[in-house]
């Protein structure tokens, strides 16, 4: 009986190891970033509130966003199907990007998912250096 316990239990540990590997929030692709976004370019990145769109960097490429506190950026990359790369894009107002493959909606203040998304953008580090945004992993 204790031996069968023990088997159960070591059992229950391995499929749950699997299973968190498989699933989770880990969906975008890792690649290496090392991206500078100038403010002079972007001049909405001033602003509270304002956001800049790339097509370069991530897996997708990069939204900038000034939240007032600061600087974030995220993979364009939608989390629904990652697999399809999808980019979200910024909807007017600049508070909300839209996957227009899936519709799922994500809050651009900290990337979480708003609509349909199960999974967070994958967000990038970004530190203000002067007139310049840099965006690095």
């Amino acid at each position: 009986m204790i031996k069968a316990a023990g088997y159960i239990a070591l059992l229950t540990a391995v499929v749950l190891q699997v299973a968190c590997k498989k699933g989770g929030c880990n969906v975008v692709q890792d690649v290496p970033v090392m991206e500078q976004v100038s403010m002079v370019q972007y001049s909405q990145l001033y602003t509270p509130g304002g956001y800049a769109v790339t097509q370069r960097g991530g897996v997708a490429g990069l939204i900038v966003v000034n939240t007032g506190q600061g600087y974030v950026a995220y993979d364009r990359c939608s989390t629904v199907d990652a697999g399809r790369r999808c980019a979200v894009e910024v909807e007017e107002g600049g508070l909300v990007a839209r996957d227009p493959c899936s519709g799922a909606r994500y809050l651009l203040i900290n990337g979480s998912p708003a609509e349909l998304a199960e999974c967070p953008l994958k967000p990038y580090r970004a530190q203000r250096n002067g007139e310049t945004i840099i965006i690095s992993n």
